[in-house]
Order: C-alpha cells, then structure tokens, then sequence
C-alpha cells in the first residue's frame, strides 16, 4: 500500500528569524523610517494645503487638505515598501550572505514571507503614522473602513514584493534606486495624489488612465470620501493584477535562479 505523499512543515522559526532581522535592522534608522515622513508630511499641508488649497475645489465638498491625505500615505506606502523589500533582499547578494540563505533550510516561498512580511509591516506602520499626523492638521473621515485597510494592506504587500524583484535583480545600490526615483515617484505625482484627474483637459485624462497609480490612489481615496476618479472595483482588481503579475516573477525567479545563483 502506497503512503500518501505530505507537504513539507511550514518553518516558521525560519520565517520569524529573517522577519526579526528585518524589523531590527529598521528600528537602527527610526529617524529616518519614521520622524522624517513625519516632518515632510506636515510640511506637505503647511505648503499645499494652507498655501494652496484654499484657492483649489475639489470633488465631494472635501477640503483640499483632507483631499490629499490618501495621496500622501500612498506616496509613502509606494516608496517606502519599494526601498524596504529591495534594499532587504540586495544587501545579502551585496555581502555574499545570499547563498547561506538559499542553503538554509528554508523554502523560497519562506523567504519571500519573510522579507516581504517585514517590508509590508514597515510600510503600513508609516502608512498609519502618516494618517495619525494628517489627522493632527485636517478633518479626515473614514467612510469604508474595511476597504481602507484592504487597500492598504495590498499595496504594502504588493508594492514590496515588487521592490523585493527590484532587489533581485539590481546589479548594484544605483539601480535600487532607479525605478523609485524616476519611476515610481512621477507616476504617483501624475496619478491624482494631490488632485482628481477630472479636473485634467479630457486628453490628459485619458492619458492617466494608462497610469496604474491613479487606480490605487482613486480606489484608496473611495474608501475614505466616498469620491473616485473610477470604480472602486476597477481600482481593486487592477490591485490584485498587479499583485499576481509580482508573485509569477517572484515565482520564475526562483524557479530559475536568475541573478541569485550566478
């Protein structure tokens, strides 16, 4: 009689050793994790919101300042869990460490658990922080609360394992930086973050649509005011699109070696 074939035990000692790791090597820089996003955020309302917003309307009666605030936490989520995952998964391949790693006993599934559940936490705490603050400046309102923290919790997710591609294959700190800097960052000033791309001439607007950011931005603004530039459940599926697109090249990597193994 044949013995049914068993999956292999979950290590979560493992998995709880590289989150820790990760954890700890932020808590080193909280300055720079936290009380920086802090400070830039509250001069983000002290410029655009009293400066600027006044002179600005925007959809649903929402005051300029509280319009923005998605915006900024998803600005932050964006670049935050970009740096986080990449910067996690490079610094081994930088030190040759990588390979006690993909010797260890630890799944590749485990290791992407582990840096990207780190990254992801990172991200959403600053992402809570941010909200905190803005709430210090403006009136902010959670409308769909359940969808807030979906929202929230994906683009973390997402976007970190994207980074933690990003940290795969980089071939050196310059190209860590790349995607987020010259990517990333104008695609979310061009994706509605500090304005509804119903206010653009309908040919831009129509070029934004072709912009992925606007979708999260839009879809995380709805869940706060009610308002959207499109549906909200446009917005989540091109969330969960977007996620499965990353874990297929996660999972290829892997599957292939590509930049771990050579």
């Amino acid at each position: 009689m044949s013995r049914p074939l068993s999956l292999p035990a979950f290590n979560r000692h493992g998995v709880w050793a590289i989150y820790k790791f990760e954890i700890a090597r932020s808590l080193r820089t909280l300055v720079q994790s936290l009380i920086t996003p802090v400070i830039t955020t509250s001069l983000y309302f002290v410029v655009f919101g009293a400066a600027i917003g006044s002179r600005l309307s925007t959809p649903g009666g929402v005051s300029y300042g509280a319009f923005i605030v998605p915006g900024l936490i998803m600005l932050a989520l964006f670049t935050e869990s970009l740096s986080n995952a990449s910067f996690g998964i490079y610094f081994p391949k930088f030190t040759g460490t990588i390979y006690e790693l993909l010797s260890a006993p630890v799944s590749y599934v485990e290791i992407v658990i582990a840096y990207v559940g780190a990254a992801s936490t990172k991200s959403v705490v600053l992402g809570l922080t941010i909200l905190i603050t803005a709430a210090l400046f403006v009136p902010i309102k959670i409308l769909h609360p359940a969808w807030m923290i979906a929202f929230l919790l994906m683009t973390a997710f997402t976007f970190s394992l994207f980074g933690f591609i990003i940290g795969i294959l980089a071939k050196g700190f310059e190209q860590l930086q790349f995607i987020p800097m010259l990517i990333i960052t104008p695609l979310t000033f061009l994706g509605g973050a500090f304005y509804s791309i119903d206010m653009l001439p309908p040919a831009w607007r129509t070029f934004s649509l072709f912009n992925p950011i606007v979708y999260l931005i839009s879809g995380f603004r709805w869940s706060f005011y009610g308002t959207a530039d499109v549906s909200v459940g446009v917005s989540m599926s091109m969330t969960v699109g977007f996620l499965l697109v990353c874990l297929g090249v996660v999972a290829w990597v892997f599957k292939t070696g590509f930049r771990l193994k050579n």
